[in-house]
């Protein structure tokens, strides 16, 4: 429920208004250096107010470690920490106390647990995914050791995507504009668009893509807890996530297996493949290559316009919601999705160290 991975598990905690969000990272391997201004890095990177297409709640999304780091190194016991909420605004929510917003979590909270906390969504708000950003900028921490790195970036923002593949983009461009997109010219026309949006008090999806390179050979574990599973797994549990395929994805329902295959090679001596349309895995198990993805966002539920909706007790009424909220969650979404990427490719790495090939 509140926890997800196997050896490497992250366990959150906290809701959008209440005194602070956190976590326990547990099963994280001993004797990394724990870096903590990367740390920061990341969290700024998520953190709301950041530019004019994000919601502007201002916190600051400072961590607190409170155990399992020693000297600036890891000690392999649990890693617990806060975030605290310091900018909330309850009192902007008190007109959702009775009503339902529409597409949002509201009402199924309701109805699951007879109880709901409607300052900002509370358990099922975006504020949550600070937490795994945090837990995130620490597997990334250990997979730089060995060699692995994660990089996402916005696709698609409405209806303005990305023609290319993402070997036709120098990825590192993306953090060079609010959108996060490694095209100048596409990131200027998405920014406007999202600014469109939220002039009319509306809300955009669009598409993140992320790619990891490094990883080795071998990681997932059929059937069940093959790697595609955990990161289908991990990136539908972000909020707003509608959607995620890897490799050549629905596109290849189009095509042919002669067109898909991707056809092994003698490379240097090294079996290779000449093409990588199936993502960096196979079978469900990295083979080597790059691993990329794209997970879909829809526009976010909570528009500042009228909506229709109903109360409580089935009164229907008119809903003008108040508050601060993205136009468009995908910006922010960027680094909880190389997050969730980190954690899900890390655990799976331990899990392969532990057990592969032990006795042969």
């Amino acid at each position: 429920m509140n926890s997800i991975g196997q050896l490497l598990r992250l366990t959150t905690f906290g809701e959008s208004h209440g005194a602070a969000i956190g976590g326990v990272l547990d099963g994280f391997p001993a004797g990394v250096v724990i870096d903590e201004d990367f740390v920061r890095g990341e969290m700024q990177r998520r953190r709301p107010g950041q530019s004019a297409i994000t919601t502007q709640r201002n916190e600051q999304d400072e961590v607190r470690f409170l155990s399992g780091i020693f000297e600036g190194r890891s000690t392999g016991t649990p890693i617990a920490f806060v975030i605290e909420n310091s900018n909330n605004r309850s009192g902007d929510y008190d007109n959702l106390r009775e009503a339902f917003r529409p597409s949002h979590a509201d009402y199924v909270y309701d109805r699951k647990y007879g109880v709901r906390d409607h300052r900002g969504g509370g358990r099922s708000s975006a504020r949550e995914t600070a937490v795994r950003v945090c837990a995130g900028a620490l597997a990334k921490l250990a997979l730089d050791r060995l060699g692995i790195t994660v990089q996402a970036y916005t696709s698609q923002v409405g209806d303005i995507l990305l023609d290319g593949s993402y070997v036709c983009y120098d990825l590192s461009l993306a953090e060079t504009n609010a959108v996060r997109c490694p095209d100048a010219a596409k990131a200027a026309e998405m920014e406007q668009l999202i600014l469109d949006v939220k002039r009319d008090g509306d809300t955009v999806g669009g598409v993140v893509t992320c790619v990891v390179k490094g990883a080795p050979i071998g990681l997932g574990e059929p059937l069940y807890d093959k790697l595609t599973s955990s990161l289908a797994h991990a990136m539908l549990s972000i909020n707003a996530a509608k959607g995620f395929d890897y490799g050549n994805g629905f596109a290849a329902a189009a095509g042919r297996g002669s067109q898909q295959n991707d056809l092994f090679c003698n490379r240097n001596g090294e079996i290779a493949t000449r093409t990588n349309n199936s993502g960096g895995i196979q079978g469900g198990i990295s083979n080597g290559n790059d691993i990329y993805f794209r997970v879909a966002f829809k526009p976010v539920a909570t528009l500042l316009k009228e909506q229709e909706t109903v109360t409580r007790d089935g009164e229907e009424t008119a809903l003008l919601a108040r508050g601060r909220h993205d136009p468009c969650v995908v910006p922010r979404a960027v680094p909880v999705v190389e997050a969730m990427a980190a954690l899900v490719v890390l655990d799976h790495y331990m899990l392969a160290r532990a057990k592969d090939r032990m006795f042969v």
